[in-house]
């Protein structure tokens, strides 16, 4: 099986990188190593509020929010309140009208500018009135 066979029956884990060895030869089990102490690394890593906020308000730029229940959405501002796994709270005006593809366009986003490779990320909506 070719590694396009596996990225596609696991479309969900997309972020999850794969790596063939052999048991029999041993052959990049120390490749599998060092892709653990990174991966590891992502997954622990701690984002500053500044630098958060700047990509989303990027990438809110180049892509507005769909419009759901006749509500736009407004992101007001982003923060990361814990790693193992990277857990971000977005206070927003409606957490309802958060749509899924949205959510992965933002989570694709800070994939792209920050890495967080191999390890899940959990976004929070929150109304800006619980804050």
């Amino acid at each position: 099986m070719n590694l396009q066979k596996y990225k596609k029956g696991f479309s969900l884990l997309d972020y999850a990188p794969i790596i063939f060895i052999s048991a029999k030869t041993g052959q990049r089990v120390n490749k599998l190593i060092e892709l653990i102490k990174y991966v590891a690394d992502q997954h622990a890593m701690r984002i500053k509020t500044g630098a958060l906020n700047e990509v989303i308000s990027e990438a809110v730029m180049m892509k507005q929010p769909p419009i759901e229940k006749g509500k736009a959405l407004k992101i007001y501002y982003a923060t990361q309140v814990s790693t193992k796994p990277p857990t971000f709270v977005f206070f927003v005006n409606d957490p309802e009208i958060v749509h899924f593809s949205y959510a992965r366009y933002l989570e694709n986003q800070l994939r792209q500018h920050f890495g967080l490779e191999g390890t899940p990320i959990r976004f929070i909506y929150r109304s800006k009135q619980e804050d």
